[in-house]
């Protein structure tokens, strides 16, 4: 399968250049519009087969990157509902349905501690050593139990619940911070190591491999999936004399996964050709009530179907 990693779309605090790891701030308009491209970019690989379909939305619980994930997911149940083939996205209603967008704290920015809302270089402690941040900001240890609980309870579940239905095409999202998901990547590339050379960048496991995350920048991996059980566990199953504990045994116990092979990184192609809109519109908070330009010129249903009996 395909796991995409998204750093969600430009914030207010952003703009702002402001310490934001923990603070709700919200997507600017011009984030929303890259929000949009991407999720449209994203639909239509799907459409031309570049691509498979989305399946899961693992989102941090934040708004700049739930709306973000939000978006990717409308735009898929968008694609579907125009595809008759697509018979995995109808429910037993008949409805089309999108992928299901899971919220979690476990993949929340790192939290800066008493240095949250304060500008760049703005900070004492920084003007002598970028890297160290106060007491009370979140360390790279806990950051790091955090996204290897995300794996344990969330993605690898999920993967071993959904795995027969899973084809090497379909693909998982996560939507999260820039931080988080070098801490993310890092994990993954350790808890999933490739064979050598074949992944991009730093070996696996390496603890200062980092990749830079433009706003909705996309890394894309393959993570392959495997029945077979690991040797502690056929050894378990084997000294078993009873059927009964081979059959209860949950599948998770016999999911292997990896190799987490890194495929790009930070790829922007949806954002070609968009520009930020002048005059500080663009870089403004998106009020969900404001018309887009886009809706000022769109015809009416009257007006189209009245053109279209022409």
């Amino acid at each position: 399968m395909r796991l995409l990693l998204i750093r969600h779309g430009e914030s207010v605090d952003n703009v702002a250049g402001l310490y934001a790891g923990s603070r709700d701030s919200p997507l600017t308009n011009h984030g929303v519009l890259q929000a949009r491209r991407l999720g449209a970019h994203l639909a239509d690989l799907g459409r031309r087969h570049a691509l498979g379909p989305v399946k899961r939305i693992f989102t941090s619980n934040l708004q700049r990157a739930y709306r973000t994930a939000e978006a990717i997911a409308h735009a898929q149940a968008d694609s579907r509902a125009t595809d008759a083939c697509d018979v995995e996205s109808v429910s037993a209603s008949g409805n089309r349905r999108r992928p299901s967008v899971v919220q979690l704290p476990e993949l929340r920015e790192k939290d800066f501690g008493s240095d949250e809302g304060k500008k760049y270089g703005t900070r004492a402690a920084e003007k002598r050593d970028p890297g160290v941040f106060p007491g009370d900001a979140e360390t790279r240890e806990a950051m790091r139990a955090r996204v290897h609980q995300f794996l344990t309870g969330h993605l690898e579940p999920y993967i071993a619940e959904a795995s027969p239905l899973l084809s090497d095409s379909d693909v998982i999202v996560i939507v999260a911070h820039g931080i988080i998901l070098n801490s993310l990547v890092r994990a993954m590339l350790a808890r999933y190591p490739a064979h050598a050379g074949v992944q991009l960048g730093s070996p696996a496991g390496s603890s200062d491999f980092s990749v830079a995350w433009s706003n909705t920048g996309v890394l894309q991996a393959r993570l392959r999936t495997s029945l077979a059980p690991s040797m502690s566990q056929g050894k378990d199953l084997a000294s078993s004399s009873s059927p009964s504990v081979v059959s209860d045994v949950d599948s998770r116990s016999r999911m292997a996964l990896g190799p987490f092979v890194i495929e790009s990184t930070n790829n922007v192609d949806h954002l070609q050709g968009l520009k930020k809109t002048r005059g500080g519109i663009g870089s403004s908070k998106f009020d969900s009530r404001q018309k887009t330009m886009d809706t000022f010129f769109r015809p009416t249903a009257k007006k189209r179907k009245h053109e279209g009996s022409d």
